[in-house]
């Protein structure tokens, strides 16, 4: 599978960090899943880094350019975090990070192709994480 475990690194994550890293995920990354989101911004000015990620979430999820896949990525993406055992912001970043992952191969005819995108995905996610923990300068 194409697994980089940053579930195992997020808890290490101070909440601006991982508001951080959510922000790029479903901004930047879910753009290769055709999902182009723009925040409301006005429901998010001066919300604590807790409440401002829920209300961004609770935003990005009504977002969904094939609501069957979105569903079925959701389910997956939703127990996958699930079994990682995170908890409060850490195991919003890990679904979030792992639905946006998802959505995005919708080019893999085969399944090595499949794996391929979502091996790349995985690296995307890998970088900017690592990006962002120095920022916050977090060493793993």
């Amino acid at each position: 599978m194409s697994d980089i475990p940053l579930h195992r690194y997020l808890p290490r994550l101070p909440e601006a960090a991982l508001q951080e890293f959510i922000e790029w995920c479903v901004l930047e990354q879910a753009k290769a899943a055709e999902c182009n989101f723009t925040p409301d911004q006005s429901k998010l000015n001066n919300l604590p880094p807790t409440e401002y990620i829920t209300q961004l979430i609770d935003q990005f999820m009504k977002v969904k350019p094939d609501p069957i896949k979105a569903g079925l990525v959701a389910a997956i993406a939703g127990k996958e975090a699930d079994q990682h055992g995170l908890s409060g912001l850490a195991v919003i970043a890990d679904f979030i990070a792992l639905y946006v992952k998802y959505l995005i191969p919708k080019d893999g005819n085969t399944p090595q192709q499949a794996e391929m995108i979502l091996t790349d995905a995985s690296q995307k996610q890998c970088e900017k994480f690592m990006e962002i923990a120095k920022k916050y300068d977090v060493t793993f």
